[in-house]
Parts: structure tokens; sequence; C-alpha cells
């Protein structure tokens, strides 16, 4: 396996890029679906472009066999990693995620990206996520998330449920099928006309998705586990390295460097804002706020909820919307399609309702 120090600066640059990215282009799953409810297509066109780009490559990598390291004097050929099918726990888990990202104005990458922007209220997001994912892991709600994740359904004996093994269709011609209708409802956005300012949605979808196959293979070549990008259990790694000093993540997923040990995804999540910094400052969007008190418990309570139902459906966003969708894993394809439930019903309820209560 790699080196400390490529181990570190290899997490870091994925971070650095995936954050310069994110506020560049403006990217934030919540943002794309939420403002179809709106009649707003910009975003959720970014997303899908994303979701093609990463599931063509990804498996790409993966069939040409890419994903290799030498083990005892033996080369091993790795698969992406693909999440167990824990109904009750991706569909519930899920949907509460839906309802948090919209409260908390950010998805689980957003609020991220948000906080190197200098909103201060995104710090508070990200530390509710936490919250969320540490009560439901370790605290009062363990006995929650043990009863719904114990019960998992396997296919062909003990295999994770794909799309492909579910249905005995070719990996590929799924791709296709799904992949041929969001190019097409992409290319009906106009993708190669130029943003004012920052990047294109068309140009932040298709770096998101390149960014999202180079974690994938960086991720194994660096710890043995073909993870891509996530932000549930990064982040709750993240913050364990810092409180504690320990990601509590085994070798060879995480080293120990300056006393700490800290596993390769929470390298990441540390570089994101720090990527966002970056590009908010050459955009000149860089401004330190502190937004009103009810704004800042909103965002806290959204951020809670979104750790919460993020830590119970196994993955954000980013780990089931975008990563897991790819991978055709159906613990990922159902627990986004409450993901967007969820997203739904909090947008009616915050947004859609009061504004046609004002219009009587």
């Amino acid at each position: 396996m790699a080196s400390t120090i490529a181990f570190i600066i290899s997490g870091l640059i994925i971070g650095l890029a995936f954050g310069y990215v994110l506020q560049r282009g403006r990217f934030c799953v919540n943002s794309a679906f939420r403002e179809v409810l709106f009649q707003d297509y910009t975003m959720i066109r970014a997303y899908r472009l994303a979701v093609a780009i990463t599931m063509v490559c990804a498996n790409l990598i993966e069939d040409m066999h890419w994903l290799q390291h030498v083990e005892n004097g033996v080369m091993v050929t790795g698969e992406l990693y693909r999440q167990g099918f824990a109904p009750y726990a991706n569909i519930i888990g899920g949907f509460i995620f839906g309802m948090g990202i919209v409260l908390a104005g950010g998805c689980g990458s957003g609020i991220l990206y948000r906080v190197g922007e200098g909103n201060l209220a995104y710090v508070l997001a990200v530390c509710g996520f936490f919250f969320g994912i540490a009560i439901m892991r370790f605290g009062f709600l363990k006995p929650v998330f043990d009863a719904l994740t114990s019960y998992q359904v396997f296919t062909g004996g003990d295999q994770v449920p794909t799309l492909y093994n579910i249905t005995g269709i070719n990996k590929w011609i799924i791709i296709a099928v799904v992949a041929a209708p969001i190019l097409y409802f992409v290319f009906l956005g106009k993708p190669f006309q130029k943003a004012k300012k920052g990047y294109s949605w068309a140009l932040a979808g298709l770096l998101v998705g390149i960014i999202a196959t180079a974690a994938f293979w960086a991720s194994y070549h660096y710890t043995g586990r073909a993870r891509g990008l996530s932000f549930t259990g990064p982040v709750r790694e993240f913050f364990l390295a810092v409180l504690f000093g320990n990601s509590q993540v085994p070798a060879p997923e995480s080293k120990t460097f300056l006393g700490i040990t800290m596993s390769w995804s929470a390298l990441y999540v540390l570089a994101v804002p720090i990527g966002a910094v970056l590009s908010a400052k050459l955009l000149s969007e860089f401004k330190l706020k502190v937004p009103p008190a009810d704004e800042l418990f909103k965002v806290l309570l959204g951020g809670f909820l979104m750790g919460l139902g993020a830590q119970l459906g196994g993955g954000c966003n980013i780990g089931h919307s975008l990563t897991g969708v790819s991978t055709l894993a159906v613990s990922s394809w159902v627990a986004n399609i409450f993901i967007i439930l969820g997203n739904w019903v909090m947008v009616y309820f915050l947004l859609i309702r009061p504004m046609r209560a004002l219009d009587v």
C-alpha cells in the first residue's frame, strides 16, 4: 500500500478539487432536487450528467481491471464498493435525510463547500450533521439503528443486490438504458453555453463525475477499498479523529501521522472547504456571514436530521445519489428515491404551502 505521504496528499487533492468545483459550479444535489418543483431544471441536469459520467467511467475502470494492488506478491483485482440492501433503513433514513437537507439549505457536500464561502451557519449545519450521525450510530438511537439495519436482503446467496444481478440483464445494457435518456435530457439544456461567472452547470457536472471516478480509483489504490466519494462515514471519521485522535477505521484505510490516526476519507472532508475557499476567493465571493438566530437554529436542526437519516440510511446525497447510484446498487437507488421524496415533502411544507397561502 501507499506511503503515508502519498496517502495524505491523495486524500487532500481529491477534497481540494471537489470543493473547488462544487463552489465554482454552485453544485448542490439539494438544489437539484428542490428546484424541479419550481420548474428549474438547471442543477438537475448537472447532477444527472455527473451520474452518467461516474456510472460509465467507474464501471469501466472496474471492468478493465484498473482496481488492482499487489498483496503478498500476488496481484489482487478489486471491485467497486456496493452497499448492502437494508430496505427499512434505506427507506426511512433516506426520507429523513431528504427532509433535513431542505432545512439545512444544502446537502452533505453542499454544507461543506458553503463553509468555505464564509457562511458560519453551515459550520453549525456540519456540527449538527455529525451530532445526528453520532447519536444514531453510538447514542440512544443505536438500538433503532441496529434493528433497522439488521434486516438485509441478498441475492444469489450472499451477493449485494444490484440492478443487473436481480434482473439478469447485462450490466452495460442497463448502463446504456439509464445513461441514454439522461444525456438526451442534458443536451436539451444547451450544455455548451458559458457561465457568466464560475463554471457552467454542464462543466460542473462533468468535473464532478470525473472527480467521483478518480475517487473510486484513488480510494482503492491508497486504502484497498474502492469506496469512492461519500460524506456520512467520512464526516464521522473526521470528527472522531479531531476529538479523540482516531478515526476508528482500521488500516489500510487509515494511517497515523502527528499522533492522529485519520482515515483517507476524513482527509478529503478536511480539504473540501479549503478548495471552496480558494474558488470563492478567486471569484470574490468569500464573505464572513452570521445569519439571524432563527436561521441558525433551522440550519442546525436540518444538519441534525441529515445526520440521523444519513447514518440510518447508509449514506448521503453523494454516497447514495451519486456514488452508490453509479455502481447500480439497489440500496442506493432505493435510498435516492426516498431522499428525493423527503426533499419534496419538506419543500412543500416549508416553501410551497406558505407561498400558496399568501396567494389566497
